[in-house]
């Protein structure tokens, strides 16, 4: 990739930021949170959350993923990330969350449009996508405003709390306007 460091990426009032080790304290919330519980399949501990914010900038630098706390007024409200990169075949896979507190503040469908548009021009990118249960109503929504096209439905593809759900996929690419 461009750098040896994650880069920010400022999103009008927003800024998406690497994450930090004194971030430690907005994740482990955010995985005590049901409803991100719900799409995300666990929890964290303190120690845990240090291990997950150790892990990005390896993760930048092999490049295979990028995640960043998403910032509104110096706090973090959420987590957007490239789950999965592979700049050979020009492909990332988006995965996103925003603390109870910062929601309907369309925080998310913000976040999901800068990350993106920053992917496909910085990263040369032709193709993000992203995949929710169809039962998130909210994340289909996220997708929608922030310009992603409903592609279908993905069998079983995805295992929540409650079992194996049907996932909806929806993709941006470089030459969508």
């Amino acid at each position: 990739m461009a750098a040896l460091t994650q880069p920010e990426i400022h999103a009008n009032d927003l800024l998406l930021r690497p994450w930090q080790p004194s971030d430690r304290r907005a994740v482990v919330a955010a995985y005590a949170d049901p409803t991100i519980q719900r799409w995300h399949c666990r929890s964290m501990t303190d120690d845990e959350a240090g291990d997950w914010i150790a892990a990005w900038p390896d993760r930048w630098r092999s490049e295979t993923g990028a995640g960043w706390a998403v910032l509104d007024a110096g706090c973090v409200v959420g987590q957007i990330s490239l789950r999965r990169i592979d700049l050979a075949e020009g492909l990332a896979e988006v995965s996103y969350w925003v603390l109870p507190d910062a929601r309907g503040r369309r925080v998310a469908p913000r976040a999901l449009s800068a990350v993106t548009s920053w992917s496909l021009a910085a990263l040369r990118l032709h193709r993000v996508e992203l995949s929710h249960s169809t039962a998130n109503v909210a994340s289909c929504r996220v997708a929608q405003y922030a310009g992603f096209a409903a592609e279908g439905t993905k069998r079983g593809e995805g295992r929540h709390t409650d079992g194996w759900h049907d996932m909806h996929l929806h993709s941006r690419l470089d030459t969508d306007l």
